[in-house]
C-alpha cells in the first residue's frame, strides 16, 4: 500500500535566507492517494515579528504566535508523522526550503528534495499555459473552497490532497481504499476472497432451464 503525506506551511515571508521563519505546518496522510483522516498540525512561534504583508495572507498575529511552541518542540512529532513517505507539496521548493532551514538550525538532517512530489510541476505539465495556483486548480476540478477565507496550512493540505487525486486521474483510487477499510473493519475472515461460482450448473438449474425452453415457440437453436 502506498503511503504519501500532503504537506503545507505558512511563513513570515518568502525566503529563509532573508531571516523569515515557519509559523505553521500541516501534513495529511494518504493511502493509495486517498486521505485517511490522519493528520499533523501545529502553529510555530517564529521568534520574530510578523510582517504586515504576510499577516494579510494568513492572519497569524504576533500575540497569537508568541503563545505557540517553538519548532524545536514539535520537530520530533512532525518527523515521526512524516516517516519516510513521499511529500506531496504545491511549489515544493518553497516549503522544503523553510522546513530544511528550521531543521538545519537545530542541527538535524535536512529532508532530501527527492522526497518531494511537486503538484505545481504536475499541473504545469498537464495544463501548460493555464493558471496553476491551488485556487485555480480547485476551480478547474470543482473543489469547494468556500471555507478558505485566508491561507491556512491544514485546510490548504486538505484541498491539495483533493487536487492531487484529480491530477492523478480522479476518484478511482477510492475503490482500493474502501476495500482495504472494509476488510480491516470486518476482520480477517471477511477480507478473504470468496470462492468462485462453479461453471457447471446444478441438476435443479438444468431442470429449470429445460422448463423455460419448453415455453418457447420453436427456438432456432433447437432446430
Amino acid at each position: 500500500m502506498l503511503r504519501e503525506v500532503v504537506l503545507d506551511t505558512e511563513t513570515t515571508g518568502l525566503s529563509p535566507a532573508e531571516g523569515h521563519r515557519l509559523v505553521e505546518v500541516a501534513a495529511v496522510e494518504l493511502l493509495n492517494h486517498v486521505p485517511t483522516g490522519r493528520h499533523f498540525h501545529s502553529y510555530v512561534n517564529p521568534e520574530r515579528e510578523m510582517p504586515e504583508d504576510a499577516f494579510r495572507i494568513h492572519g497569524l498575529s504576533d500575540p497569537f504566535l508568541a503563545e505557540q511552541p517553538l519548532f524545536a518542540e514539535i520537530v520530533d512529532d512532525l518527523l515521526a508523522f512524516l516517516e519516510d513517505a513521499p511529500l506531496v507539496i504545491h511549489n515544493a521548493k518553497f516549503d522544503m526550503a523553510f522546513l530544511n532551514a528550521e531543521l538545519t538550525r537545530l542541527g538535524r538532517e535536512p529532508l532530501p528534495s527527492s522526497r518531494a512530489v511537486d503538484t505545481l510541476s504536475l499541473a504545469l505539465r498537464r495544463f501548460p499555459g493555464a493558471p496553476a495556483s491551488l485556487d485555480a486548480l480547485c476551480r478547474r476540478f470543482g473543489i469547494d473552497t468556500a471555507g478558505r477565507v485566508k491561507h491556512g496550512a491544514l485546510l490548504d493540505s486538505e484541498l491539495l490532497a483533493a487536487v492531487y487525486l484529480q491530477l492523478l486521474g480522479g476518484r478511482q483510487a477510492d475503490l482500493d481504499l474502501a476495500m482495504v477499510v472494509a476488510g480491516a473493519g470486518a476482520g480477517a475472515e471477511a477480507a478473504k476472497p470468496r470462492p468462485p461460482r462453479p461453471h457447471a450448473p446444478t441438476a435443479a438449474e438444468l431442470e429449470r432451464h429445460a422448463a423455460f425452453i419448453r415455453t418457447l415457440d420453436d427456438p432456432v437453436w433447437l432446430r
